[in-house]
């Protein structure tokens, strides 16, 4: 089985942060949100790693080409032009060739590895391929699965729908067995130019084969982090920090407070401050007088004065602040 990484994609919802890298390169709890899903991946051991690249590709391909060459067999395929996750599933067609796909989007990380889910797509037995599902709070912001009454397949997909019909949103993990299908029906889209709100969805694409007679299951993915934007992006790095072991680099403790869980990178000083708890510091910053909770710091950064709290601070960052003098008189209230 090969595994198929859509990571072409600009981030707009992640500015300012994706002005100077992919989105897949946004750091968080120790590494780049890419980091965390090619580790969900070993124990998978596929026969091949396809990432489809488009955006600041060079970033990407390094990192990964650094950290996990010796791990995968890693093969990099263009976007040049995003026109939906169809258009770049459709781009790996010869590189796929008859082989089984998992396709894996490069902005979710699951607290499951792939391997659990991989299990649950063997389970459902005989069948062109599985979708993994979760129930959702707001279904028309989804692609949205609507199951068979007398079985498990699929009946219907739809992909943001103004009625939603079910509230099983797709989570964004596959298996696909009947490649072959999946290339047809998406050649064929390409060539009517058949496109949702402007691009050719995989949703759709997964819609057309069940027209044509194919039977997709589903699977069900627990629970699933979000690293599409800043909101969800601070709550992703909290979850990960409480399930991540003690494992950080190597730095420079000066009068300081650490409060764990924190991931602290390489070369990292941090003088006369209190960091964390949830405090993700990336390699070769500085960070003195200050405190630092629940927030995102990049590298080569220096923070000095400030306190923060809920906050994502970019790479190559100056921030410093002002100590303030006070006089303050007797049944006084200040807040800052």
């Amino acid at each position: 089985m090969k595994v198929i990484i859509p990571a072409a994609g600009t981030g707009t919802r992640l500015f300012p942060h994706t002005h100077t890298k992919p989105k897949p390169m946004v750091y968080i709890a120790g590494k780049p949100i890419i980091g965390h899903i090619l580790d969900r991946m070993v124990d998978l051991e596929p026969e091949e790693v396809i990432l489809i690249v488009g955006y600041r590709k060079e970033q990407l391909i390094s990192y990964v080409d650094e950290h996990y060459s010796d791990t995968f067999n890693i093969r990099y395929i263009d976007q040049n032009e995003r026109q939906g996750l169809g258009h770049s599933i459709y781009l790996t067609r010869k590189a796929v060739d008859d082989s089984d796909i998992m396709i894996a989007l490069g902005d979710m990380i699951f607290k499951a590895g792939y391997l659990d889910f991989y299990k649950q797509h063997k389970n459902n037995g005989h069948c062109s391929g599985s979708i993994g599902v979760r129930e959702v709070d707001e279904p028309e912001k989804y692609g949205i699965v609507e199951l068979e009454a007398e079985s498990s397949c699929i009946k219907h997909l739809e992909e943001k729908p103004l009625r939603p019909v079910s509230n099983l949103g797709i989570a964004g993990v596959y298996f696909i067995q009947d490649t072959s299908m999946l290339f047809n029906v998406l050649d064929w889209m390409l060539d009517n130019n058949i496109r949702t709100r402007g691009e050719y969805q995989l949703t759709d694409a997964l819609q057309e084969m069940i027209k044509r007679g194919s039977r997709l299951k589903t699977f069900t993915v627990s629970s699933w982090y979000d690293c599409g934007h800043a909101g969800s992006l601070l709550e992703t790095n909290q979850v990960l920090l409480d399930e991540k072991e003690n494992s950080n680099g190597t730095y420079d403790i000066v009068d300081s407070v650490i409060i764990h869980p924190v991931a602290i990178g390489n070369n990292v000083r941090v003088v006369n401050s209190v960091v964390g708890p949830y405090a993700s510091i990336a390699s070769d910053t500085i960070i003195e007088n200050s405190i630092i909770s629940n927030s995102v710091i990049g590298s080569r950064t220096h923070i000095s004065k400030v306190n923060l709290q809920s906050s994502i601070i970019g790479d190559d960052t100056n921030l410093v602040g002002k100590h303030n003098s006070l006089n303050i008189g007797d049944s006084s209230s200040i807040e800052f």
